[in-house]
């Protein structure tokens, strides 16, 4: 088994059917696990019956939970896990794939993202970059994105890296911080990946979450929230200078609400590359 792909699920069938079919066209040796914590808006009438998943039913704490619940179950050499509103690109994880071979002592992957809007549309690009601690610790924010990390499942089986429940949105960050300090090596595949849906309704902007990731860089040492505008100006130079601000014209294709079974084409001409007011 080449990659095990876990998708946490509660009430967001409508975005989940498009993630499943984003997954099942790689064209690599994969399984689908989709964690769903007893969804009571329609997806347990159709979930349970998709071939193209193992759908585990059962009572969870929260996404972190449902996340090494599912990583726990899984049998592939790369593991990784895509919310219901995000969706691979085509060929990402043939991409992956080679990168890892390629790269026998990258424990993680990091690429790069496309942020959507609810029918598809291009909103911008966002290029990352190997996380920095005191970029993390003084921001609360990380510079990757989950719907294109990828772990080799040895971080999990020999290094007991879980994710911590106990957190709602910042479960991430405090994982790569522990990451971090463990010294795994991660790496960056500069390729298009994947894209996040804003639709709306996103965990991450909930009022909730936004007073979790405040609280998590507030734990952080004092200084270091003293002399955040300097780390978030080297992230910036970095980006800059790594080409994290260019994109030529490009295209990309995704299922939509509008054809949910077929991959829709869309253009990009003059990429954004600041995250959407």
């Amino acid at each position: 088994m080449q990659f095990s792909i876990v998708t946490p699920s509660f009430r967001n069938s409508q975005w989940l059917k498009l993630c499943i079919a984003s997954v099942a066209d790689q064209g690599v040796l994969l399984e689908h696990i989709v964690q769903d914590a007893g969804s009571d808006d329609g997806t347990l009438d159709w979930l349970p019956h998709d071939s193209r998943v193992t759908a585990r039913i059962e009572q969870d704490s929260g996404m972190y939970d449902a996340i090494n619940r599912g990583l726990k179950r899984a049998n592939g050499e790369i593991l990784a896990y895509l919310n219901c509103d995000e969706q691979y690109l085509p060929g990402a994880l043939q991409e992956v794939w080679r990168f890892f071979e390629d790269h026998p002592d990258a424990d993680v992957v990091f690429g790069d993202v496309l942020v959507v809007g609810t029918k598809g549309e291009f909103l911008c690009s966002r290029k990352v970059q190997v996380p920095s601690r005191c970029y993390i610790l003084s921001t609360g924010l990380l510079c990757t994105y989950t719907c294109a990390t990828f772990y080799r499942r040895s971080v999990f089986s020999r290094d007991n890296l879980w994710f911590d429940s106990r957190y709602r949105v910042v479960g991430d960050a405090e994982w790569v911080l522990r990451a971090l300090t463990k010294g795994i090596r991660m790496n960056v595949l500069r390729k298009r990946l994947s894209t996040f849906t804003l639709t709306g309704h996103n965990l991450m902007l909930e009022e909730r979450s936004q007073c979790e990731r405040e609280q998590f860089r507030r734990s952080s040492p004092l200084w270091l929230r003293a002399v955040k505008p300097l780390f978030i100006a080297h992230h910036r130079m970095k980006r800059l200078l790594s080409g994290g601000y260019h994109d030529d014209p490009f295209s990309y294709s995704i299922y939509t609400t509008a054809n949910p079974t077929q991959r829709q084409d869309f253009k990009v001409t003059k990429a954004k590359h600041v995250w959407p007011a």
